[in-house]
């Protein structure tokens, strides 16, 4: 599912709200996440699974065009464990 897709399936469930105001929820949504794993928080949405972010090493890589040596930074990068119930819903389909 794409972005669009989200917002066209919530707007279908929420005839209420305008298309304006359902992409207002999801902007705010998705914004709330990125921001709490910027500032190193976690994000649990319990059923479905939780947000973090894990910290990865500086190391040495290669230009794969060149096979020049090339420093990688150390970095920080999302991760996501999905729940028990996400699990079972993927495990069952």
């Amino acid at each position: 599912m794409i972005r669009s897709e989200l917002l066209q399936a919530m707007a279908k469930d929420n005839p209420e709200l305008r298309a304006e105001e359902v992409e207002q929820v999801v902007d705010i949504f998705f914004d709330e996440i990125a921001q709490r794993l910027s500032e190193g928080g976690r994000v649990e949405l319990r059923g479905f699974g939780a947000f973090s972010t894990r910290d990865r090493g500086a190391r040495k890589g290669r230009n794969p065009r060149t096979g020049e040596a090339v420093d990688v930074p150390a970095k920080k990068v999302p991760y996501f464990k999905p729940g028990k119930e996400m699990r079972r819903v993927i495990n069952d389909a």
